[in-house]
């Protein structure tokens, strides 16, 4: 019930606390400039119910960069901070977690500010050319072409953050390369940050060819969905593969994202939640 500049909460104890608390990070979130939404609220909600006592707004005060339009990008969950802190302290960091969770976005935004503070020289985007019903072979157009599809979210993430026209003008001038990951072969790549995304979809050979490339000044962040293997049925994921190879090599760092980091509406947290259950429930049957 609301009186004046006042609420009052009512009800049982425990209930009465966690309400208090909700309304306490709300609040933070508006006077540290937040917008607050259906999104955020929902955060809020798991943030008080896992019994969190730190307020989300100090959390994710920090502006990691602001885009040409003057948008300021930030951290929106707790999981994306630490994935950004993860990318900043470590050579080479893994990002694990469902769709609308920003993985690749925010690595997208940590290499274009790494590039405009001169800690590197370059940005390769790459991810692996994945058949998705149709050969690529039957596609029209040349292999630039026909490629670019699977390329896509690279390039949207891109030109949000840096605007269309400087992104290709760094593409023309090979600062910024975007290929499929067939094109790392043999080739050493220095001073650069360098981005596998849909790693799931890598053979472990391909995750050991694409990790073996990085050279000597580089930075490495490489994002995935285990959830959402497209390799043909019987083939292995490299990204699944390499937790159990490299997870005590110092100097490497896994994060896992949830469903409570998904940054679109919320129901797309609510629907993952959902799958994980049934699909859960199905191993069990089986």
């Amino acid at each position: 019930m609301a009186r004046g500049g006042n609420i009052l909460i009512s009800g049982e104890n425990a209930e009465v606390d966690r309400t208090a608390k909700l309304f306490e990070q709300l609040i933070a979130m508006v006077r540290a400039g937040e917008m607050v939404g259906p999104a955020e609220i929902d955060y809020a909600i798991s943030f008080v119910r896992e019994g969190r006592r730190q307020l989300i707004a100090d959390v994710l005060s920090e502006v990691i960069m602001t885009t040409v339009r003057g948008k300021q990008i930030r951290a929106k969950t707790l999981g994306q901070r630490q994935y950004i802190m993860a990318i900043r302290d470590y050579p080479i960091a893994f990002c694990i977690g469902p769709a609308g969770t920003g993985k690749t976005y925010l690595a997208v935004v940590m290499a274009v500010r790494a590039l405009k503070n001169k800690e590197v020289s370059r940005i390769i985007l790459t991810r692996p050319a994945v058949e998705a019903g149709e050969k690529l072979g039957f596609l029209p157009g040349d292999l630039q072409e026909k490629v670019d599809p699977y390329l896509r979210p690279l390039y949207d993430a891109l030109f949000d953050t840096m605007g269309v026209e400087v992104a290709q003008k760094y593409m023309e001038r090979g600062v910024i390369e975007i290929a499929p990951l067939a094109y790392m072969r043999g080739r050493t790549l220095d001073d650069a940050f360098i981005i596998l995304d849909e790693a799931q979809n890598t053979t472990p050979e391909q995750m050991k060819m694409f990790l073996t490339r990085i050279g000597y000044g580089s930075q490495a962040v490489v994002t995935g969905d285990i959830t959402q293997v497209d390799l043909p049925r019987g083939s292995r994921s490299g990204l699944i593969i390499v937790q159990k190879i490299l997870q005590d090599i110092e100097g490497i760092s896994f994060q896992f994202l949830t469903a409570a980091d998904v940054v679109r509406n919320p129901l797309v947290g609510r629907i993952i939640r959902a799958y994980e259950v049934f699909e859960g429930q199905d191993r069990l049957e089986d």
